[in-house]
């Protein structure tokens, strides 16, 4: 979690002054490309880790040692030979992509640069799985710290460079058109390159790793590509999935805003301009920032699938229950007051993290506040899925994803219209809604735990105080004329202090691990 935390921090890192220098309409380009990746590297890559980690922590579980290093082996070779041509299929839907299907040609660049990620991302995930199935999670931590570091001093360095050479690209390449096009693939290079560092880490690992005996492994190479291809499978495309909501943005944001209807005059953008620059800017500022706190419980999912997987197989019902309470009010505990506090100081924060993108902050306050419930639902959802694949039910994300995405769809091609992209942000918080509560009820009936409600109701209470405890010293402050630093840092003290004494009141003197778990 520490180090997911560093890897966000470093993406922020990039992110966001990536956003001060492509603007709104730079980072359409941006985000079309990664929309096109992100379903692609899913596929191929989210399932492995998990397939990867459930089998080792079985093996590890019963002593076989031998079989859990021929899966590590074994996984190498499948998934490698599966990311090669994903990355070509990338590289060669790179112009028709982004012609035909976003109308925007000028993303191709940005296309291909980051698609040779696949591949190295398939690498990557095998090694991260076999360590974290051995509950081991410092190899998956550092390298995550590592792809965090190349990707800030990579992508931005290649990013600034290009777009303060501007003469000197277009002049190398007669056909790039606009450098925003250029400065967003120079951008997206750095994503790539992060993924590149993350592979020779674990490379310098195994040179430098214990060298073990083959010993006699029980499992052949075709049970194990088969139990990893069942496993990986149907979690890569609920992965495909989830991502889908960035593809659904993606094409409905822009083709249901129509320029006409667009209230906005943005200094040195078109009026034709004006459905890119839109969607740019929600999807370079309000969903960067709505995925900060999910990406960092998302590593409570990995290790709440390797403690369920071996509760599950040692038939202990008691830790299976603990462990599942454990990851899931963690995760709630973390994501309540981060979104009662965001959706409180939401000017204050997009201010001060975008600066330069004054006119881009003002389209996306509202759609901020508007994803919040989805956010606190997301991060819960995230242990979820992967106890449900834990306990054999690998499948019920996909259905369960699923059917969000078509709620997904339908609230954008319904409120868009009428509320703009504030449109897609009230259909991306229903959507998480409903997985969440689909999520829970599939789990409760799988496992046999009865999850416990009241230390949730407890966190949501202390969540809503933080968020007013934070408007209110925000207010006070603005009033007595302090900065917009210091308003950020009296309402996160305020809601904080709220947040953490009101909790801890309402669980009494015991811990909330304690309270969580008590019988």
């Amino acid at each position: 979690m520490l180090s997911a935390a560093a890897a966000k921090l470093l993406g922020a890192m990039f992110k966001i002054p990536l956003t001060n220098i492509l603007g709104g309409v730079g980072m359409s380009y941006f985000s079309c490309a990664y929309s096109l990746f992100m379903p692609v590297y899913a596929l191929i890559v989210t399932g492995i880790s998990s397939s990867v980690a459930r089998m080792t922590a079985r093996s590890a579980a019963q002593g076989r040692y031998a079989d859990a290093r021929k899966i590590r082996r074994t996984a190498l070779l499948v998934f490698t030979a599966a990311g090669l041509p994903g990355s070509l299929l990338m590289i060669i839907l790179a112009k028709p992509f982004s012609m035909y299907s976003v109308n925007t040609p000028e993303a191709a660049p940005a296309v291909a640069m980051i698609a040779p990620a696949v591949l190295f991302g398939c690498i990557t995930a095998v090694e991260r799985g076999y360590y974290e199935g051995m509950s081991n999670m410092y190899p998956t931590a550092v390298s995550q710290v590592i792809e965090g570091i190349v990707k800030v001093f990579a992508g931005l360095w290649l990013c600034g460079y290009v777009n303060k050479n501007s003469e000197a690209v277009t002049a190398l390449f007669p056909e790039i058109t606009d450098i925003r096009a250029a400065a967003a693939a120079a951008g997206i290079l750095g994503v790539t390159l992060s993924s590149v560092g993350a592979s020779a880490f674990f490379g310098l690992i195994r040179l430098h790793a214990k060298k073990h005996s083959p010993g006699a492994s029980t499992l052949t190479g075709k049970v194990i590509t088969g139990e990893l291809l069942r496993t990986a499978l149907p979690i890569g495309i609920s992965a495909v999935v989830t991502n889908l909501t960035a593809l659904i943005d993606m094409w409905t944001v822009m083709s249901c805003l129509d320029a006409d209807s667009i209230s906005l005059k943005v200094t040195g953008i078109s009026p034709d301009e004006l459905p890119q620059f839109v969607y740019g800017s929600f999807s370079g500022i309000a969903l960067t920032v709505f995925n900060l706190v999910p990406s960092v419980t998302n590593m409570l999912g990995k290790s709440a699938l390797t403690c369920a997987a071996s509760a599950r197989e040692c038939g202990d019902a008691v830790s299976l229950r603990k462990s599942s309470m454990q990851a899931l009010l963690t995760s709630a505990i973390m994501a309540v007051p981060a979104a009662a506090g965001l959706a409180a100081i939401a000017p204050d924060v997009l201010g001060f993290l975008f600066p330069r993108q004054s006119e881009e902050v003002a389209v996306c306050v509202n759609s901020l506040r508007l994803l919040m419930p989805g956010m606190v639902c997301l991060c819960v959802s995230f242990p979820l899925f992967s106890m449900l694949q834990a306990i054999g039910k690998a499948s019920l994300p996909l259905k369960i994803m699923l059917i969000g995405a078509v709620v997904k769809s339908a609230g954008n091609l319904l409120l868009i219209p009428p509320m703009g992209v504030d449109g897609a942000a009230v259909s991306t918080s229903l959507c998480y809604v409903l997985i969440l509560i689909l999520s829970v009820r599939a789990y409760m009936s799988g496992s046999g735990v009865r999850l416990d409600i009241f230390p949730f109701l407890k966190v949501i209470y202390a969540g809503a105080m933080c968020g007013g405890g934070a408007l209110l010293a925000s207010q006070l402050a603005m009033n007595s004329g302090a900065g917009v630093l210091v308003r950020i840092g009296a309402a996160i003290l305020t809601g904080g202090v709220l947040y953490i004494g009101i909790l801890l009141t309402l669980m009494g003197k015991k811990s909330v691990r304690a309270e969580a778990f008590r019988e």
